[in-house]
């Protein structure tokens, strides 16, 4: 068959087209190997021919307000094993059951188990122990350094701070919600192994430095917790109480300055192996649990008056109207209402809403809830953050329990008005009583001042402080705080006075119920104060729950808080207020 040049010419092209698409296939696969598939394929030939001991990150610090530490790390070391390298598998269950206090099975089964290139024997081992073990010179036993959790104070600021796992993640408190910033990232030291992972000897090592977490720096002042710690400590010895809590804030822009609990424990010996005595002591009650609050409620029931009278709502009382009902007793819908006392006796008649506060007469407030209304009254406990989390930064904090507006009864309504029939969390009603006399800013409290970068220095993240709302008026929360230091010159609270400095605050004595029934005996005793009443700027709530003897706020908490407010006073050096 004849062949021509043209036929040639075309066969050629048709080859070299082949050819080229040919080449174009491999190039792109070489391409796509290199280039998009290489850091897997890397990754697999590390993995393969060599093993890791990893080099744990520090975890970030946690410092307060001032930059003092609070919580930092120690060394610690965890003992590894590598099986296929193990030469004595007896010799090292031996040693290593003797050291580490382990049964000497459990550590046979691994040190002769090839299944897995190593396993490991202990966490947070010792330098002492360690330095031990290396004069043995085992085979097939390796330890790696590992940064291990240390609270400076041990039982301080316990239930704020919370806990890491063994593996030091965070679990509780500032250490769970902050953990995505405290948490580093772990290094490794790499040696070459061979084709089954037995490690070679005489190669070179890699270094993969670890990548250490952010420091936390929270808005607490450590002199200000410390003093909190002091004085719970002498409420829980001479009260016996079932516990008692504290919380100090910072008016003008919701910082938490101290918040704390007793009983507590210590941070650097975490009770892990009592799980029910652990979730109950490391519980942050004062975010997590609710509770009703009594007469220290009757401060939002004031604000709401004394706002719809400026408002002109004609139900309600101002400043000056008198309540002449005579009456200490109330019934509603077949129920009794009663003031908390007769130690006023016919002195309920021609009171002031000044007067009602410092006696804290409960038909007063009965009368002021059911005079509002329940759509008003409504709107003013859900201003104030009732019913709703405040935003704290912290887990597991509750809503608190208000009865819903449609299905509030008037008995409800009027028991609302002086702390019951409502449940809150402390920390609700401490950043409700602020708002009602720091000029009527509702701000989310928080605890954590900034994020900073340990390596640079400078700050990763700063939080600013949020309003929520804004209920009522200066001139409102101006006259409520001058009737509050009414309260402890005058009334309930006179054993929070502190010559000088304009304390003012509200008692508060709640019941508690066991079973839907109230329990004799057992109550909440409490008080809300703040200094100075002419300008706001420490508030403290402090509760004590079940006291054994007497059960008044003004007896049993109120002296506390002065203790607290007295030593804040030495500690900023605060001149007092001339007359």
């Amino acid at each position: 068959m004849h062949i021509t040049n043209l036929t040639v010419r075309k066969r050629l092209l048709v080859a070299l087209i082949t050819a080229i698409f040919l080449f174009l296939g491999i190039f792109t696969r070489f391409f796509y190997i290199q280039v998009v598939w290489g850091k897997q394929l890397r990754q697999k030939a590390v993995d393969q021919w060599t093993r890791d001991l990893p080099i744990t990150a520090d975890r970030g610090l946690i410092t307060d307000c001032n930059g003092n530490v609070i919580v930092n790390n120690v060394t610690a070391y965890t003992v590894y094993v590598r099986a296929k390298n193990v030469v004595d598998a007896d010799k090292v269950s031996t040693i290593l059951s003797q050291h580490l206090n382990i049964d000497y099975d459990r550590i046979y089964s691994k040190v002769t188990d090839k299944s897995s290139s190593e396993w490991t024997i202990k966490r947070q081992v010792s330098a002492d122990t360690v330095s031990a073990l290396r004069e043995y010179n085992l085979e097939g036993v390796y330890y790696a350094t590992q940064s291990v959790r240390n609270y400076v104070y041990g039982d301080f600021l316990t239930q704020v701070l919370g806990f890491v796992s063994v593996d030091s993640v965070g679990q509780t408190g500032i250490e769970a919600y902050y953990d995505k910033y405290l948490s580093g990232i772990d290094g490794a030291l790499l040696t070459q192994s061979d084709l089954v992972g037995k490690e070679l000897y005489d190669t070179s090592m890699q270094y993969v430095a670890p990548i250490d977490g952010f420091t936390i720096q929270l808005t607490i002042d450590c002199i200000i917790q410390q003093i909190v710690e002091n004085v719970l400590k002498v409420a829980m010895q001479a009260h016996s109480p079932k516990h008692v809590q504290c919380v100090v804030l910072d008016v003008t822009n919701g910082q938490i300055l101290a918040m704390a609990q007793n009983p507590s424990y210590n941070l650097n010996d975490i009770p892990r192996d009592d799980i029910s005595t652990l979730m109950e002591l490391s519980r942050n009650t004062i975010i997590t649990d609710i509770y009703e609050p009594g007469s220290t409620f009757k401060v939002l029931t004031a604000a709401a008056t004394l706002e719809e009278s400026r408002k002109g709502n004609p139900k309600a009382f101002d400043e000056n109207h008198v309540f002449t009902n005579n009456s200490d007793v109330r019934y509603l819908d077949g129920t009794k209402i009663k003031c908390w006392t007769k130690h006023i006796g016919n002195k309920h008649a021609n009171q002031t809403l000044a007067m009602a506060l410092n006696h804290s007469c409960n038909p007063i407030f009965t009368d002021i809830a059911l005079a509002l209304g329940t759509q008003t009254f409504y709107g003013y406990l859900q201003a104030f953050g009732y019913g709703s989390k405040t935003g704290v930064d912290f887990l597991g904090e509750q809503a608190g329990l208000l009865v819903d507006e449609q299905s509030v009864t008037v008995n409800d309504l009027a028991r609302i008005g002086f702390g019951q029939t409502i449940a809150v969390t402390a920390l609700q009603l401490a950043v409700a009583t602020a708002a009602c006399v720091n000029g009527g800013y509702l701000y989310q409290p928080y605890f954590v001042k900034q994020i900073i970068d340990p390596v640079t220095g400078n700050v990763v993240k700063t939080m600013y402080p949020t309003l929520i709302n804004r209920p009522i008026s200066q001139e409102t929360s101006k006259l409520l705080a001058t009737m509050l230091q009414g309260v402890v010159t005058e009334g309930s609270g006179k054993q929070a006075y502190i010559e000088g400095y304009q304390v003012g605050g509200k008692t508060g004595t709640a019941q508690k119920y066991v079973n839907g029934a109230v329990a004799t005996g057992k109550n909440i005793s409490s008080f809300v104060g703040f200094f100075p009443a002419s300008a706001p700027k420490y508030l403290c709530l402090f509760i004590v729950d079940e006291p054994v003897g007497v059960t008044y706020g003004s007896v049993v908490a109120a002296p506390y808080t002065r203790m607290i407010f007295q030593s804040i006073i030495d500690y900023y050096d605060i001149a007092p207020i001339q007359p």
